[in-house]
């Protein structure tokens, strides 16, 4: 029976193959649990790499919404039109949000702004929803994984206790 330290997870690993024919179904058991809270744990970092990444766009977004409310301001104080920055056209182009078209430019007055503005703010705030939605994932993965670790750690301490009093009893 093989009973080590997985050095990435921390959580003792018992290979089924290596247990034998002969291995409780307690053993078996808790093998299969480590297995189960392991997939947890996987499931729970690939969600969290998710939030990690919508954080960085959200930290993005803010900038763009920032840069535009400065534009539209600058457009009112002189009473005239500021250009739209290539990176605002990109990411906005790329995600679909809408911004004033009119005239096949992209320079806008302070009334053309609050289109951008108002995606901008409606995307910002569909990103935080997300993020949220994920966090709630993860502590979803999270209790899986402690309740699978606790179920082996019982499987574990309840053969070890098997195998005592066989030994005693002998």
């Amino acid at each position: 029976m093989s009973n080590t330290i997985d050095g990435s997870s921390g959580i003792a690993s018992l290979n089924l193959a290596e247990l034998g024919p002969n291995t409780s179904l307690q053993l078996m058991f808790a093998a299969l649990q480590l297995e189960m809270a392991e997939t947890a744990k996987t499931q729970a970092m690939d969600r969290m790499d998710s939030i990690a990444k919508c954080q960085e766009e959200q930290k993005h977004v803010s900038q763009l919404l920032n840069e535009a409310r400065q534009a539209k301001a600058d457009a009112k104080a002189k009473d005239c039109c500021t250009p739209m920055s290539s990176d605002m056209i990109e990411y906005m182009d790329k995600n679909n949000l809408a911004y004033d078209k009119a005239g096949g430019d992209y320079i806008h007055t302070e009334e053309e702004w609050d289109v951008a503005i108002t995606a901008l703010e409606s995307h910002l705030e569909q990103l935080g929803t997300s993020t949220q939605q994920e966090m709630v994932y993860v502590q979803d993965f999270m209790g899986q994984y402690n309740s699978y670790l606790q179920g082996a750690n019982t499987q574990i301490a309840n053969s070890n206790q098997t195998l005592t009093s066989l030994a005693k009893g002998m």
